[in-house]
């Protein structure tokens, strides 16, 4: 005997979401050196993921992961702590990570997946962080900009 089963969904709002990389325009972080694509920031869970775009030479200050990550290298080649990341290779990152400064040995792409924040520090204390929050910020200002542009086109 089959038990009766209701498949509908408890929320009817819950859906996919699509973000189109290749159409989406680069959003510069760092003047000449480095650039980000938002692809999705989940409010309820901190969870955000970005694809992330690093001209040779540009150095990522140090920091601390406050939740794992994922990182795959999509083309490039990274200086990661005291190993070398290249195209193809994917690293893990656990909740409380440290990091020294992060190197672009090439021009280098590669897809970034964060369960929450990064915190950003020197020799004098933290300096700077990224979580789902800023990023709908820079998205928000993003999309202000660009419809200036289109507007005044």
């Amino acid at each position: 005997m089959a038990i009766a089963q209701d498949i509908t969904p408890f929320n009817a709002n819950l859906g996919d979401t699509l973000y189109k990389a290749g159409q989406m325009d680069w959003l510069e972080t760092d003047p000449g050196q480095a650039w980000m694509k938002i692809l999705w920031t989940g409010a309820e869970t901190g969870t955000w993921a970005v694809l992330l775009k690093w001209a040779k030479g540009y150095v990522a200050p140090q920091h601390k992961h406050l939740a794992a990550s994922h990182t795959y290298i999509l083309k490039g080649k990274l200086q990661v702590r005291d190993g070398v990341l290249n195209a193809g290779d994917y690293i893990y990152e656990p909740n409380g990570v440290l990091h020294g400064a992060t190197t672009a040995l090439e021009d280098t792409e590669y897809l970034f997946i964060c369960m929450g924040a990064v915190l950003f520090y020197d020799d004098n204390g933290f300096t700077n962080y990224l979580s789902w929050e800023e990023l709908e910020r820079m998205r928000a200002t993003q999309t202000a900009v660009t419809a200036r542009k289109t507007r005044a086109a």
